[in-house]
């Protein structure tokens, strides 16, 4: 390992994690009033799922190529049914006429699917990363893992600060967000 190594993986990871980053933004948003082990709970949550998703995409290339190049083409696809089901869930519940709106947290299913549908196009690093020998690759997937941490970290925080001034519409903005960022994912996927 030398430095090009690491910059390249931190480079990458940056890369991986700005969907990540969006969706903890979003996250936020949603709850202003999170304490900091759940912070750090969301953002582990995607920084293991940003570390995993590579591994498992060096995996398949060494070893079911494939298989992992036709499920590929269903990336974005997921991708985009994912965030637009938890972002129009988000909107549903902006835009409820209930008295107003009640700012809860993320539930452990969503977290989950926030997680997957995020990392999902790291899977596909595991080809950028196939020469590397298995050591190479879960210290390039580690790094990945632990920028996502710290971005992640960063968007829940920012999105903390502006959920208390937006109390009002956090679900209706959080639930944009996620919905762009599954288009964009879907729109780079598909072309």
């Amino acid at each position: 390992m030398n430095l090009l190594f690491i910059f390249n993986s931190i480079a990458l990871g940056v890369g991986l994690a700005m969907d990540a980053f969006s969706v903890s933004l979003a996250n936020g948003l949603r709850e202003p009033g999170m304490n900091v082990k759940r912070m750090f709970l969301i953002a582990g949550t995607f920084a293991f799922f940003q570390t995993m998703m590579p591994l498992i995409g060096w995996v398949c290339v060494h070893t079911v190529v494939t298989y992992f190049s036709m499920f590929e083409k269903a990336i974005p696809w997921i991708a985009l049914g994912l965030l637009g089901y938890i972002g129009g869930s988000m909107l549903k519940e902006g835009f409820s006429p209930d008295e107003e709106e009640e700012l809860t947290q993320v539930g452990g299913g969503t977290l989950v699917m926030q997680g997957i549908a995020t990392s999902i196009d790291a899977l596909s690093v595991g080809f950028t990363i196939a020469e590397y020998d298995f050591l190479h690759a879960l210290s390039a997937s580690l790094i990945i893992g632990a920028v996502t941490l710290a971005i992640c970290l960063a968007g829940l925080k920012i999105g903390r600060q502006f959920g208390m001034k937006l109390a009002g519409k956090a679900s209706i903005l959080g639930g944009v967000i996620l919905i762009a960022i599954g288009l964009e994912i879907f729109i780079t996927g598909i072309f």
